[in-house]
């Protein structure tokens, strides 16, 4: 697997000019950081109603990804999807409602048995793996995983690159862990996320460091 993985919609996009979109990818992603991060205190607040994860929340990261470059930011694909560099197809267009349904049932029904890293996991692996969006899958997977292993630990998380940060920066682990839950589903049909659980956990643990390093004044000069 290679950094080349990226998959191909059925839809032309709002934008074309590669300098354009990255300063919308830019912007966007801070205003996507920013929702999670509210949903996160929203949800830790004392008194704070049972968590649950809605469709209405997964779209609504989609559109904090994509507004203003993709035509259907924050909506379900409807089309089909083509990921290159993964042995992975995307289920059709049609069964997309469905499948993120079932994702969110799965993550609410084990929410108080399940561990935050395996639920995090999870929803990383599944929303790749579904695919929903006609672009920002990867960036609407990430932000999801973070909100739910913030949230399900109860806090914050201290550290100034966060978990999203450290996968996009360094995505081959990424790719390979991904492939892994995909060929365990496709082989056997089993949920096996163990890879993409030691991905959180070692992005955990260097985000905690540096949270102490900041802390104790050991920060590496930048």
């Amino acid at each position: 697997m290679s950094e080349e993985r990226h998959s191909k919609p059925m839809v032309e996009p709002l934008l074309t000019d590669k300098l354009e979109i990255a300063r919308r990818e830019s912007e966007n992603g801070l205003r996507q950081t920013d929702f999670v991060l509210q949903e996160i205190r929203r949800h830790i607040a004392p008194g704070a109603a049972r968590f649950k994860l809605r469709l209405s929340t997964l779209l609504t990261l989609n559109r904090e990804a994509v507004e203003g470059i993709e035509r259907n930011a924050g909506a379900f694909r409807t089309g089909g999807m083509e990921i290159f560099g993964s042995c992975h197809k995307p289920p059709p267009g049609r069964d997309v409602p469905g499948l993120v349904e079932e994702l969110c049932e799965y993550v609410n029904e084990n929410w108080d048995t399940a561990s935050a890293v395996h639920l995090s996991a999870y929803v990383m692996w599944r929303i790749n793996w579904i695919h929903p969006f006609d672009d920002g899958n990867g960036r609407t997977a990430r932000a999801a995983s973070y909100l739910v292993l913030s949230i399900r630990m109860g806090c914050v998380l201290p550290g100034e690159q966060t978990l999203p940060d450290r996968i996009s920066a360094s995505k081959n682990p990424y790719y390979h862990a991904l492939e892994a839950a995909d060929t365990a589903e496709r082989k056997s049909g089993t949920i096996d996320v163990s890879q993409l659980e030691a991905l959180i956990e070692s992005g955990l643990a260097a985000q905690f460091v540096e949270a102490i390093d900041a802390a104790t004044g050991n920060q590496k000069p930048s």
